[in-house]
């Protein structure tokens, strides 16, 4: 069979002006005669940034993967993009996501890469790279930066994130002081990595393993662990391999690879965020792909993995048990055979592994959760659906009824939850608009609203919580997401108020707003588009542009992609 031509043959491998060109202005970095000789150029696509402490770590990774394709026969090549730091970055990591992903495509399109490694560790990292590497479709390799170590507080194991709401709800009711809370900081983060809490940065990582995209098990090594080191090696090999069997991402992101996604997000209790995430990596890629998938796929599948939040144990314990291969396994019967990244589909990547901790790993038919997948909703209040994570959530709230309390903004949440006058009871419904990708830039993973203190201090926990908004998926609770349409656009949400009845009904797949059709037509008469939040620059063209949650939240202009061809020169 004929060998494919190289893509990057069209700048180095030219002997003209052209030609000249793109190699004199490289060698200045002593790149020897041969690296522009016909060997695959990969590019490795770092999101290291010291403001993104979880891909703190990358920089030296890098240096890994590039060990691992010059012994294979490969050109590394590694470039910067932009990094989202979910812990820094304001009002929302979520609100560059999308530019991050231009970011990625067009440094891919541009420049004279064959295939392309991409290092990805904190939660936006990972989906903004792959769908900029979508709508390029050349051979793509994803390395996680991996999880930090287990959190170790008071000779506890304490999950990143998780504890931070604990704490939080500790600090409101006076069970903790300030100097407390600052001593758990260092015992919750005590290594390099990302939240080790099955959070969204873990949820991507073994989604992205399950797509196919990454080697097998690299999700779930500690980023600190030497095999973590040794799964980037092998990924530098792997990656030019796949160019020269000319394996696209494309080929490797079928319409099955997402249904596997799906329904091992299920088995590990994965985050909310997922949803937003694959819906939008599949409308790169052209893939049907849409809301109800999520709940027709895997709503009624078990969780098999006993994971903070809504579990008990954290990554580091998941890979000592087995990683995701172990999961796959245990999962088989769920899942299709399609083609990973190392030519074997999962299940068969899954073949000789072995659970070596069943209170951490569990199995289809002994599961920690019953029906753990993402319940999608509809109803008049979120017409274009919604979702909870019931795994997350207090089983007696599943079905419930109360009247709305309602914050008509973030800002106006902040004001009166802790007012004693505040009109709200543990039965009350706790509405919050205008934080949808619209009504405050990015969508921010504001939806697990702390309760009021007077509600914490009767002892409850939890009560049902409903926004245009996202949680982090370190968090917890009966918590209503991503209502659709959102406030800020008109959706139903914008109309609630206070002293409404609404009834959420989660075995039933609904969420209902109770008021006649003719009070409904009356407010939707009176209602006003809020002023935009912003006149200008990025945030004025995601306002403009962006997606509703039922969508994914990317751009308008974003879906689909416009392949790896570049036609006209730069001289």
């Amino acid at each position: 069979m004929k060998e494919k031509k190289l893509r990057s043959s069209e700048w180095f491998g030219h002997n003209d002006k052209m030609g000249f060109v793109h190699r004199s202005w490289m060698r200045n970095q002593g790149h020897p005669d041969h690296m522009f000789q016909g060997k695959p150029v990969i590019g490795i696509c770092n999101t290291w940034s010291d403001l993104t402490p979880c891909n703190a770590h990358l920089r030296d990774f890098a240096e890994i993967v590039k060990r691992g394709v010059y012994e294979a026969g490969g050109f590394p090549l590694e470039f910067p993009v932009m990094s989202l730091g979910e812990t820094l970055m304001k009002p929302s990591t979520m609100l560059w996501r999308n530019l991050a992903s231009m970011d990625v495509e067009e440094s891919i399109r541009a420049n004279p890469l064959d295939g392309v490694i991409l290092l990805t560790g904190c939660d936006k990292t990972t989906p903004s790279t792959i769908m900029g590497a979508c709508s390029v479709d050349l051979p793509t390799l994803v390395v996680p930066g991996g999880p930090m170590l287990n959190g170790n507080w008071r000779g506890k194991k304490v999950g990143s994130g998780t504890l931070t709401w604990k704490l939080s709800e500790a600090l409101i009711k006076g069970e903790i002081t300030s100097e407390e809370m600052r001593e758990a900081e260092s015992c919750m983060s005590r290594s390099a990595g990302h939240c080790m809490t099955m959070g969204t940065a873990s949820s991507m990582a073994c989604t992205v393993e399950a797509l196919g995209l990454t080697l097998p098990n690299a999700a779930a090594i500690p980023a600190v662990d030497a095999r973590k080191k040794v799964m980037a090696h092998l990924a530098g090999n792997r990656i030019v391999e796949m160019v020269k069997e000319d394996m696209t991402i494309s080929k490797i992101l079928t319409r099955e690879a997402f249904e596997n996604a799906i329904k091992m997000n299920a088995a590990i209790g994965g985050s909310t965020n997922v949803v937003l995430h694959l819906l939008a990596i599949a409308k790169r890629l052209g893939i049907p792909l849409d809301l109800n998938d999520f709940d027709a796929l895997a709503s009624k599948l078990p969780m098999i993995v006993n994971l903070q939040p809504a579990g008990s144990y954290l990554m580091e314990d998941l890979f000592y048990a087995g990683g995701l291969s172990a999961v796959a396994k245990a999962m088989k019967e769920h899942l299709k055979p399609t083609p990973t990244a190392n030519g074997k589909t999962l299940v068969e990547n899954a073949e000789t592994a072995v659970n070596y901790n069943e209170a951490v790993i569990g199995s289809t038919a002994a599961p920690f959760m019953e029906e753990a997948g993402i319940a999608v909703l509809h109803g008049n209040l979120c017409e274009k659906g919604a979702v909870i994570k019931p795994c997350a959530a207090s089983a007696h709230l599943l079905k419930h009824r109360g009247k709305a309390v309602v914050f008509e903004s973030i800002e106006d949440y902040h004001a009166r939850v802790n007012d004693p006058d505040l009109d709200i009871d543990k039965d009350s419904v706790m509405v919050l608009k205008g934080v949808g990708a619209v009504g405050y830039p990015g969508m921010p993973e504001v939806g697990n609203m702390d309760l009021p203190k007077k509600i914490l201090e009767q002892g409850i926990t939890d009560m049902v919580r409903i926004s245009d908004g996202r949680m982090s998926g370190t968090a917890y609770g009966t918590v209503v997401l991503h209502v659709a349409p959102e406030a800020a656009v008109g959706g139903v949400l914008a109309l609630v108020q206070n002293g409404d009845m609404i009834t959420l009904d989660v075995p039933n797949r609904s969420l209902n707003l109770e008021i006649s059709a003719e009070e409904l037509a009356a407010r939707k008469a009176l209602w006003k588009a809020p002023e935009p939040q912003a006149v200008r620059g990025y945030a004025k063209l995601y306002i403009d542009h962006v997606n509703q949650a039922d969508e994914g939240c990317d751009m308008d202009f974003l879906v689909g992609g416009s392949g790896a061809e570049v036609s006209r020169d730069l001289h």
